[in-house]
């Protein structure tokens, strides 16, 4: 089965994240369970120095992965396309990605009046908009930040998309 993914999109300091931060126990609220993918424009580093990960990341290895009885990471010393990390996760009833504009996902695309940036993507390749403003879209259009009408409409959206199957 294939878990659905929707990428939420935006410029930086539009609200990806606050809004992926209450969107999440929205959906939980629904009996989802949620995954989310972040991407990091810089690079980033979950290992420290000097820890047994870090030096066996620095001696060499591919892959290296830590492991407690409550939580696990899989660290790819090497580039890693998001389809195949997708593809990895499993379990869950819904994927979110934060950032990512490009793939074959539906996206939400966020805009904020204040930031000056326009919508990240034309409104016809969204699924839906979500602005502090007005925006004439085609699509679905949301209040900036109103969590609970994204879960209604992804939840909706799973259901057409799960009988259309």
């Amino acid at each position: 089965m294939n878990i659905p993914v929707y990428s939420i999109v935006a410029y930086s300091g539009t609200g990806k994240t606050t809004l992926i931060e209450k969107l999440i126990p929205a959906l939980r609220k629904r009996g989802l369970r949620v995954a989310v993918v972040k991407h990091d424009a810089h690079e980033f580093d979950i290992d420290h120095e000097g820890k047994d990960s870090w030096r066996f990341t620095k001696a060499g290895a591919e892959v290296t992965v830590i492991a407690s009885a409550t939580k696990a990471a899989i660290m790819e010393n090497r580039p890693v396309p998001i389809d195949a990390l997708i593809a990895r996760i499993s379990g869950v009833d819904i994927i979110l990605t934060e950032g990512y504009k490009t793939g074959p996902w539906p996206k939400i695309a966020l805009m904020r009046s204040g930031n000056n940036k326009p919508l990240p993507l034309p409104p016809e390749e969204c699924l839906a908009v979500m602005a502090d403003v007005p925006v004439e879209a085609g699509v679905p259009f949301l209040p900036l930040g109103d969590a609970e009408a994204l879960a209604d409409l992804l939840v909706e959206d799973m259901r057409k998309n799960a009988k259309n199957a």
